[in-house]
């Protein structure tokens, strides 16, 4: 479980640091698009209120606390799943950038009532409207190496 902790750890920070940067030294939230890269890289502000791609994303209150008891709950099940399983080194680095990104949403939503997302990445022409951020990343690449990495053995 150690690994599963340092891991979520350091996600945790690294998100939160750049979340923080971007938004109060950057002062994104303000300015709204800043291009770095363009159109590979840029960063442009969005509170997201719902879920993936603003889904669900009425902005009301009950649903803030509703996304941040959902958050825990599968923080927790995913901790109590990797601990199953004494194994498996990879799954618990996957399970910690899970937990990890989910708990750096969390803060969002407990601070800013929202999830701060400012990378905006395009390509060949197209132009994306989304916005993402470390946290996401931290939780995509997590709950797919959880999948994929897991060493259950199922019975026949």
């Amino acid at each position: 479980m150690r690994t599963v902790f340092w891991v979520a750890f350091g996600t945790f920070l690294a998100d939160q640091a750049t979340k923080y940067y971007v938004v109060h030294m950057l002062n994104l939230d303000r300015i709204g698009a800043i291009d770095v890269f363009p159109p590979f890289f840029n960063l442009r502000m969005a509170w997201n209120y719902g879920i993936n791609f603003g889904l669900l994303s009425q902005n009301s209150e009950l649903m803030r606390w509703v996304l941040i008891g959902v958050a825990l709950t599968i923080s927790a099940a995913v901790l109590w799943w990797v601990h199953r399983d004494p194994e498996g080194w990879w799954q618990k680095v996957a399970a910690g950038l899970l937990v990890g990104g989910a708990l750096g949403n969390v803060i969002d939503r407990l601070i800013y009532g929202a999830v701060a997302d400012f990378i905006n990445m395009s390509c060949c022409g197209f132009s994306n409207p989304y916005a993402f951020n470390i946290a996401d990343i931290a939780v995509f690449v997590g709950a797919f190496g959880m999948v994929v990495l897991s060493t259950d053995k199922k019975a026949a």
